[in-house]
């Protein structure tokens, strides 16, 4: 891991009862990036030099992945909701002395991100947001096609442990299945980044958390979804959003949730910051500087 982020530090910052893993580098105005799953910060090693020329930049791993400490799921669904991840990345933030940030989110850490500018908007300057849709606007929409293309979401949610122990009887294939299925060219995930994501996805620990992420996603994170459009909250802060060509055109839905929106299209798949770093370079440095 230290081959693919080259004078970056190893930092564990303690937050919230627990200690959160991650890397600090670069020089500039902070910029927090937050991975999706099933990934870690590794996501991040094709983008980080180019922006530590211009930011310091600050990648952990969300509670419960990789090495950040876990978080016992609750009955509630509320420790792996966004609004709590959101509030744990502005603790984790604020200990490393930054009151005010730059955000890019991928995924899952896109919803966390989407969260965060919502609930914490004296804490947001600039939001990068990489291929999803609000979490509500992901539900609505589901029909035939759209179950059998993201069938890991009711999949995950499900209750009683039983994607839990069906993923831990093989962990490397179903992630290996996902991947493959989500990446225009899997090809273009590097080797040691995707031996890192099946060393941490082997855990058990890594499989509850993100098992509640998800079962988070399909309860309570609609429900803050569903308050903040019927209370009229939009993202106010300027909002760039990129995603893979596959999807389709969807900034007419996110103009429902944004002031100050751009974006568009990048010509690969799910992965964006791991298949086409170039292009995705392009459109981040002009925004975020």
């Amino acid at each position: 891991m230290s081959d693919l982020f080259p004078g970056f530090d190893l930092r564990r910052i303690p937050v919230e009862g627990i200690e959160i893993n991650g890397r600090i580098g670069g020089a500039g105005p902070p910029l927090l990036l937050l991975h999706g799953y099933p990934e870690t910060h590794a996501c991040w090693h094709r983008l980080a030099p180019r922006l530590a020329e211009s930011f310091q930049l600050v990648l952990p791993d969300l509670p419960g992945y990789r090495d950040s400490g876990f978080l016992e799921p609750d009955e509630a669904e509320r420790n792996y909701s966004k609004r709590n991840l959101a509030a744990m990345m502005v603790a984790l933030m604020r200990a490393l002395g930054h009151e005010r940030f730059r955000l890019v989110g991928h995924d899952r850490g896109a919803r966390v991100a989407c969260r965060l500018a919502l609930d914490h908007p004296e804490a947001v300057e600039k939001l990068v947001l990489f291929d999803i849709l609000p979490t509500l606007e992901e539900w609505a929409r589901f029909d035939k096609d759209e179950a059998l293309a993201t069938f890991h979401w009711p999949f995950l949610a499900q209750p009683d442990g039983l994607p839990e122990r069906l993923i831990a009887a093989t962990p490397d294939f179903f992630l290996r299945s996902l991947m493959n299925r989500w990446a225009g060219d899997p090809a273009r995930i590097a080797p040691e980044a995707l031996a890192e994501y099946l060393r941490c996805f082997r855990r058990e620990s890594v499989i509850r958390a993100t098992c509640a992420d998800y079962r988070a996603g399909a309860t309570t994170d609609i429900e803050d979804d569903e308050a903040d459009r019927l209370a009229g909250h939009r993202i106010a802060c300027p909002m760039l959003l990129l995603w893979g060509e596959g999807r389709g055109d969807i900034l007419p839905v996110w103009r429902r949730w944004a002031s100050d929106l751009r974006g568009g299209a990048i010509a690969c798949g799910h992965f964006l910051q791991e298949e086409a770093p170039e292009a995705v370079l392009a459109q981040l440095l002009p925004f975020l500087k």
